[in-house]
């Protein structure tokens, strides 16, 4: 891979003879890693032509480097750096590390960075027992279909949805999809207008809130949630209220007075896999109706109700527009696809195609496309029944694990989902027994960040089935067992 002449240049007033510093410019590349074995360095003469120096200059710098095994010459073929190069892990970076000026953590406050998250390992595959949610299984997944849509979207008759900025639409086709097949599952109906592909349900939640939630607004959210939601309500100027969950997700008669925005996850409550009845929906839009509130609805995990059919969404009950519905295809698809959408009353997603377009336009033309295909040529429902037959072996097995080793499941889900809500005795710090569980090779989600931080338990944990191996669940859920006994702690 040839090194871009662009990469070299000569600082004025530097020290040092002009080869010194053509010598320094090479070695300070490889000795900070920019530059590695094999790469071929611009010839003498292309770069004397962009440093305005004589060939002659650059050559014997070039000379010297090949002396010292930082390059080695090939017949006509020119300079490359040599496999015998001292290495950055070696010597470290050649230039040291830069000191800002600046005071950062005063010109930002913080106010993003500063929020905790789940850590995950980034080689999370390569640990045998990885209980973690929310990832994609490539052993259930349709790669040769989809490679067939991506290089359908590719072709000249899509070329203009591929590469076209489109501003502040969305690619018809897949609006198309969503409107006459996705939704109506849902028991929702919508026009185009009511409509807005975003950048994964994540992104659709924030938008919700930018612009829904200003000073003095109270938002309300269930206790505990999805953690990301958590996080982004932190960084709004408004109040915010937990309305602690039950067996039935969130009660109605528990929102507190005066309420501006409230945030709910009716299909599969996040983290406990509670369902809420139709009663208790249509009591939630009863009391938003009386006192005047939206509601955001992230229907997490409808697709996944294989134990039995999915309950109607929220939004489907809805007579006055109250109800703010998010999708996504993160979750069914593979969370890098990051695609989701909204669906509102035509005002609201007027003004949330505005803030989308200030912020990113629009998602890329050709996962637009590519997804169209996807869904429209039947292989997303293909993919969502393998996906359901291989949970419901998995969940089955995770039950009888559970079971056998005297763990305490505190939210399974009755229509199905992907991950058991565990609950480990008093007292026993879940963010400490993930650290020993991973020196095991054993991956789990401590519970404490989806709760009010006021009042975390530290005693709950998630497991997730749909990114382990159905053989490896028995193994991987007795390692837990024996740390759980190991920690003392006794269920009470």
């Amino acid at each position: 891979m040839p090194i871009p002449v662009e990469g070299f240049f000569l600082t004025p007033g530097a020290s040092g003879g002009l080869q010194q510093r053509i010598r320094q410019m090479v070695a300070d590349g490889i000795l900070s890693g920019r530059f590695r074995a094999g790469e071929k360095l611009p010839s003498s003469r292309r770069l004397a032509d962009h440093l305005g120096l004589s060939r002659l200059t650059v050559t014997l710098a070039y000379t010297e480097l090949v002396a010292g095994d930082y390059l080695v010459p090939r017949g006509r073929s020119g300079y490359f750096i040599s496999d015998a190069a001292p290495r950055p892990s070696e010597f470290g970076t050649a230039t040291g590390a830069r000191k800002d000026g600046v005071d950062w953590n005063r010109r930002t406050g913080l106010r993003f960075s500063s929020a905790p998250d789940l850590a995950r390992p980034g080689d999370w595959r390569s640990y045998p027992f990885p209980f973690i949610y929310g990832q994609a299984d490539a052993s259930l997944f349709d790669h040769q279909n989809w490679r067939q849509c991506a290089l359908q979207a590719l072709g000249r008759r899509d070329f203009e949805a591929l590469t076209a900025d489109t501003y502040t639409r969305d690619d018809p086709m897949l609006i198309d999809y969503i409107l006459r097949t996705i939704l109506p599952r849902r028991g929702i109906a919508a026009r185009p207008e009511e409509v807005l592909l975003t950048m994964g349900a994540q992104n659709a939640l924030w938008m919700a809130g930018e612009i829904l939630l200003g000073p003095g607004t109270l938002a309300v959210q269930e206790n505990p949630s999805y953690s990301g939601l958590r996080v982004m309500l932190g960084q709004r100027p408004c109040r915010r209220a937990y309305v602690d969950v039950d067996a039935d997700g969130l009660p109605p008669e528990a929102i507190p007075d005066r309420a501006d925005v409230v945030f709910t996850t009716p299909s599969h409550q996040s983290p406990t896999n509670a369902t809420m009845p139709v009663a208790r929906r249509l009591a939630l839009l009863d009391r938003a109706r009386q006192e005047d509130f939206l509601i955001v609805e992230d229907d997490y995990e409808f697709e996944m109700s294989f134990l039995k059919p999915a309950s109607p969404a929220l939004k489907s009950l809805d007579q006055d527009g109250r109800v703010i519905y998010v999708g996504s295809f993160s979750k069914s698809l593979f969370p890098g696809l990051r695609l989701g959408y909204l669906v509102a009353s035509e005002p609201f997603i007027r003004e949330a195609r505005s803030l989308r377009t200030s912020m990113l336009r629009h998602p890329p033309g050709h996962i637009q496309r590519t997804t169209a295909y996807f869904l429209a040529l039947g292989h997303y429902d293909s993919l969502l029944n393998r996906m359901a037959q291989s949970f419901r072996r998995r969940r089955q097995a995770m039950d009888e694990a559970i079971a056998h080793t005297g763990l305490t499941v505190a939210g399974a889900g009755a229509f199905g989902g992907s991950s058991f809500w565990m609950r480990a005795p008093e007292g026993l710090d879940c963010d400490a027994l993930a650290k020993r569980l991973l020196a095991r090779g054993v991956l789990i989600e401590p519970g404490r960040l989806f709760f009010d931080p006021a009042s975390a338990p530290g005693n709950y944990y998630r497991l997730a089935y749909s990114s382990i191996a159905q053989g490896r669940i028995a193994e991987g859920i007795s390692l837990i067992a024996e740390e759980v006994a190991r920690s003392g702690y006794v269920h009470t």
